[in-house]
């Protein structure tokens, strides 16, 4: 079944918190090399910051797919729609947004980034359908 925007929506929610917050918690350890408690608010505020603008992203996908004839992504473009979502993402926080504490460095922003994204697309393309089987026939929504 094709997810539909609440699927979607939920379904980016709970792999950002899940799979995401784990490999961030992992990861800031190899791409920072600054004291780790400024390196896991800089992942994190990363991370919320990813989550709120890829909510709005999200819905613009949804207004454009409605013009195609599947009302769906072939599978790479849910893989290449985060380049945009990362390049507005680092651009708030390197404006400054009033609640960003930390500042991310471009080059650890870009690792953390891309690596969560791929990792995060990987588990929503392979393990996520089988895992929860109910996930696919409820339109991809968990709740």
């Amino acid at each position: 079944m094709t997810p539909t925007l609440a699927g979607r929506l939920q379904t980016r929610l709970v792999l950002l918190a899940a799979v995401g917050s784990l490999w961030t918690l992992a990861a800031v350890p190899l791409f920072t090399d600054g004291p780790l408690a400024s390196g896991y608010r800089s992942g994190f505020t990363a991370l919320v910051v990813v989550a709120v603008v890829g909510l709005g992203w999200e819905l613009a996908y949804h207004l454009i797919q409605q013009f195609r004839w599947d009302k769906d992504w072939p599978t790479l473009f849910g893989l290449l729609v985060g380049l945009p979502e990362g390049f507005v993402a680092y651009r708030l926080l390197d404006i400054g947004i009033p609640w960003a504490i930390a500042p991310i460095d471009p080059v650890t922003f870009t690792w953390l980034f891309g690596t969560t994204w791929m990792i995060i697309w990987a588990v929503a393309s392979g393990p996520l359908p089988i895992v929860a089987v109910r996930w696919r026939f409820r339109g991809g929504r968990f709740w």
